[in-house]
């Protein structure tokens, strides 16, 4: 806000409530509710709003108040920002924060990960962080970028994971995955919340293994990705999106034709079960593909 003096903060309950999850707080005081707008309950039309602000010079950040929503403003995203550069050379200059994915107990309309709606089509951009500083970093480099940007936010992160985080504005360039810890085993590519199940799977189970957490989607480190693999031999693709037509296919479809000749064991892709989220916390649980990491991962090691 300070770096943009254009930049327009527009969502449902942002200015004096803060949002929902209170991500927003305070920033109606430090500056004006001309820039930090509360909106009616229409996605479609806060995010046209916001494309109508980019078209006029301005920058828009639009914040869904639960990524589920988004659903609401497919059009707006997919056939007006995706393609408004294509159509006349006009950037689309909007970032659309989604507070995302389960583990909360909230149920099924409230708890979807999503992203894979959106990695697909292309002129969008899709950030993931797992951890505060990539969060602050990647959302300055978003702000930056000209072009519309998907920035998901996990639930369960925002008041579980701590860690410090520079106070001076820093940017994280988007397509440069992190590796967390090296190995030569087998390679973990994950990101978002599912980089802290391998962390922890990894704690409770040491084994020698090459974690990637791709901190973006679109653009994907595939260079990372491949020397990864290369090295270790072994692959699992890990994500909290049920299984069928997550990124982890596309994932494992390019390692296979990429990679083929050095893989030892077949590319292993763990999601969650193909059905809606559950309300219930035991079968959520049990839907979340984190209950099965374990004996995943010993089969892909064992094979």
């Amino acid at each position: 806000m300070q770096e943009h003096p254009q930049l327009v903060l527009m969502g449902q309950d942002i200015a004096e409530y803060g949002g929902v999850f209170k991500i927003t707080e305070g920033f109606v005081d430090a500056f004006g509710k001309n820039r930090v707008r509360n909106t009616p309950l229409c996605e479609s039309a806060i995010l046209g709003a916001g494309f109508g602000l980019s078209i006029n010079g301005a920058k828009a950040m639009v914040e869904m108040q639960f990524a589920d929503f988004v659903s609401e403003g497919m059009t707006q995203i997919i056939n007006n920002f995706a393609k408004s550069h294509y159509r006349w050379g006009h950037a689309a200059d909007v970032v659309v924060r989604m507070p995302t994915g389960a583990a909360v107990a909230a149920g099924p309309f409230h708890s979807q990960s999503n992203e894979a709606w959106f990695f697909k089509t292309p002129g969008l951009k899709i950030a993931y962080p797992a951890f505060p500083d990539d969060a602050k970093g990647l959302l300055i480099t978003a702000f930056k970028d000209p072009n519309p940007v998907m920035f998901f936010e996990h639930k369960a992160l925002y008041r579980s994971i701590t860690g410090l985080v520079p106070e001076s504005s820093y940017a994280i360039p988007f397509g440069k995955a992190k590796r967390i810890t090296s190995g030569s085993q087998v390679s973990i590519i994950t990101y978002g919340l599912g980089v802290h199940w391998a962390i922890e799977e990894l704690t409770a189970h040491p084994c020698d293994a090459d974690l990637i957490d791709l901190r973006t989607l679109a653009p994907l480190d595939w260079e990372m990705v491949f020397n990864s693999v290369q090295k270790t031999g072994r692959v699992l693709i890990l994500h909290e999106d049920t299984v069928t037509g997550g990124i982890g296919a596309e994932l494992a479809s390019r390692i296979a034709e990429q990679c083929f000749e050095y893989l030892d064991a077949p590319v292993a892709r763990l999601g969650s079960l193909d059905t809606p989220v559950p309300m219930n916390k035991d079968l959520e649980d049990q839907f979340l593909a984190k209950s099965r990491l374990h004996q995943t991962l010993h089969d892909l090691i064992s094979y």
